[in-house]
């Protein structure tokens, strides 16, 4: 299996530090809002990440955080905190924002069919919060400050980025570049050291003196910073190194980098041994603004009559390394798509018209996809084959499993129609072989008010669900 790591910035070929178990870190949302269709596709890549190392055989251990505390509107130093400019806006309590964004997030995952995390259970289930891990981000500052890789400043707690010669790997820029790239950029706090150092620990003072979540610590009171969560999470719940850590290009200048610095400081050695990043999503070719009325939710999607499995099938439909472009045609095409794959795998549940299925096609089929995800996970590849053999075979239901293992599309869940409507089809074919045309009319109208369309063939009427 052949994985593009960011850090080398080649394909690599995967090798586990584990033969029984893979350690899979993904970054959650920042709960202050809808996940919007950037977002999703980012949560389809780690889906069908893991799968794809399900269906090699490893056992994946996965845990995602959920952000609901720390984050600032840049991803560096500045700004206000996302959690409390959210909660400002809707006139709501930080708690009632983060849960009420977190349960959104999670509906919108089960619509999507992603896999639920495996690797963590705490007080809000399975993913992990940052503000349950508050004791872990504490120690871990302990551990940076007495080996000199963090100071303390009025305003905040810094890791100090010029005492780690590795920071920067991931980017492939030297400190120096860093810095030169960032002279421009406005620095809230001249006390910091040096222009890339980041906070790990905010004191309740100054521009964050109304700041509503806080906790004690040896230092004042206050509340980490947002790239001290994912280290803290992943050391408790996984322990370093871990396999692999996704997250979306956007992750790869400022968010990963101060990541893998304070674990490295702090523990000794690397966070992560794959970095793997999904691209940017542009929509109609422009990028996502939210003053362009652009950033759809998956409830807008659905709003708008489309299946969030058309959305899903259209994210496989590209490489999660190439920019995506969003339209509602492209969208509307996977849907079409999606309803060819679910009237395929409804024959499994009707007389085969189609060439009973050969094993050996299922084997070779099923080794075809594997291959595409296994290199870099080429879903397009996969799905490319998929649609060219449904023409040719009906499908058995082990078959249709394996492809949700795969796919995630759900083709195996589909139910069969009621003994009613098999009766009406059964009628409905009796009265076309005496040519009653009035009566199979009228027959194939009952069933079509029923969500059941007929396609007669030269092997007898089949029936999918419209």
């Amino acid at each position: 299996m052949r994985l593009y790591n960011t850090l080398g910035r080649e394909l690599q070929e995967f090798k586990p530090i584990s033969d029984s178990e893979v350690k899979l870190y993904t970054c959650g949302p920042t709960v202050y809002s809808y996940y919007h269709v950037g977002n999703l596709r980012n949560a389809i890549f780690n889906d069908t990440l893991r799968r794809t190392l399900q269906v090699c055989g490893y056992n994946v251990k996965h845990v995602m955080n959920i952000t609901d505390v720390g984050h600032l509107v840049s991803d560096a130093d500045e700004g206000e905190d996302k959690l409390e400019k959210g909660a400002k806006s809707e006139s709501k309590t930080v708690q009632e924002v983060a849960n009420f964004y977190t349960e959104a997030f999670i509906r919108d995952m089960k619509a999507l069919n992603v896999l639920q995390p495996n690797g963590y259970e705490g007080p809000s289930g399975p993913y992990a919060r940052a503000t349950d891990f508050i004791d872990q981000q504490i120690e871990i500052i302990k551990i940076l400050l007495e080996k000199e890789f963090a100071y303390q400043e009025q305003q905040a707690i810094y890791f100090d980025v010029s005492k780690l010669p590795s920071y920067g790997e991931l980017t492939g820029q030297s400190l120096t570049e860093k810095e030169e790239a960032a002279r421009s950029e406005v620095v809230t706090d001249e006390q910091k050291r040096n222009p890339q150092d980041f906070a790990l620990w905010f004191f309740t003072v100054g521009r964050f003196s109304e700041h509503n979540l806080r906790w004690p610590s040896p230092w004042g009171e206050g509340f980490p910073g947002w790239h001290l969560e994912c280290s803290a999470i992943i050391h408790a719940t996984l322990g370093e190194p871990i396999d692999i850590h996704t997250g979306g290009v956007d992750h790869i200048g400022t968010h990963h980098p101060n990541e893998m610095a304070q674990t490295e400081a702090a523990f000794g050695h690397k966070l992560a041994n794959y970095w793997l990043h999904n691209e940017h999503m542009l929509i109609d070719g422009q990028k996502m603004s939210k003053s362009l009325g652009n950033s759809y939710t998956l409830e807008e999607v659905v709003q708008k009559g489309h299946d969030p499995i058309a959305l899903r099938l259209l994210y496989l439909q590209a490489h999660y390394r190439t920019q995506m472009n969003f339209t509602w045609e492209s969208l509307e095409a996977a849907g079409q798509n999606l309803v060819s794959l679910r009237a395929w795998a409804d024959l499994v549940h009707q007389q085969n018209k189609l060439v009973p299925i050969d094993p050996a096609q299922s084997i070779r089929l099923l080794e075809e996809i594997k291959a595409g995800l296994e290199d870099d996970l080429n879903t397009a590849r996969g799905l490319a084959q998929l649609n060219e053999f449904i023409d040719k075979v009906a499908p058995d239901f082990d078959l249709l499993k394996q492809l949700d293992d795969i796919f995630g599309l759900g083709l195996a869940q589909r139910e069969d129609i009621t003994s009613e409507q098999k009766h009406l089809i059964e009628k409905r074919e009796s009265a076309r072989k005496v040519q009653d045309w009035q009566q199979a009319d009228s027959l194939r109208e009952e069933l079509l008010a029923q969500g059941i369309e007929i396609n007669d063939t030269s092997g007898g009427s089949i029936w999918q669900r419209n």
